[in-house]
């Protein structure tokens, strides 16, 4: 049985991109470089933690977000966090930097030695459009009108 490799599939990656710089700006709002944002996240009545979301640096056609989360399993297990590259100009938004790992391939050879799937950066940029909508559904931030 041959395999066939893997393709990147840019079509579907510009679609997570672009939806994911949606999410961010409307979480975001006005905020500016050095200020960040917490969105408490609740299910039942039942605080979860909180999505943190930081304005690293901010100009005229880029801006970089670090999007991590607090909660009551911080002693126990490392927590997501990832720097998220905002492109202004072509409004998407990409994942740089995954629990401190950079630079993303758009394919990898299976298997490799970091044992990235052959569509990590498809699968990351997936992961925080997901991340970001439960924080918009389930949700809510004191500073921050309410959440459609």
């Amino acid at each position: 049985m041959s395999r066939t490799a893997y393709v990147t599939d840019l079509r579907t990656l510009q679609g997570e991109c672009t939806a994911n710089y949606v999410r961010l700006t409307r979480l975001l709002g006005d905020l500016e470089a050095g200020e960040s944002r917490e969105v408490e996240l609740v299910n039942q009545g039942r605080r979860l933690g909180a999505l943190c979301l930081k304005v690293q640096e901010r100009a005229p056609y880029t801006s970089i977000i670090r999007v991590s989360q607090r909660g009551v399993l911080d002693a126990v297990i490392d927590t997501p966090r990832m720097r998220v590259h905002l492109y202004h100009d072509v409004r998407m938004a990409e994942v740089t930097d995954f629990q401190r790992q950079r630079h993303f391939d758009g394919r990898y050879r299976y298997p490799n030695a970091r044992m990235h799937q052959p569509d990590e950066k498809l699968q990351l940029n997936r992961f925080l459009g997901e991340w970001l909508d439960h924080g918009l559904a389930h949700g809510h931030s004191l500073d921050l009108p309410e959440l459609p």
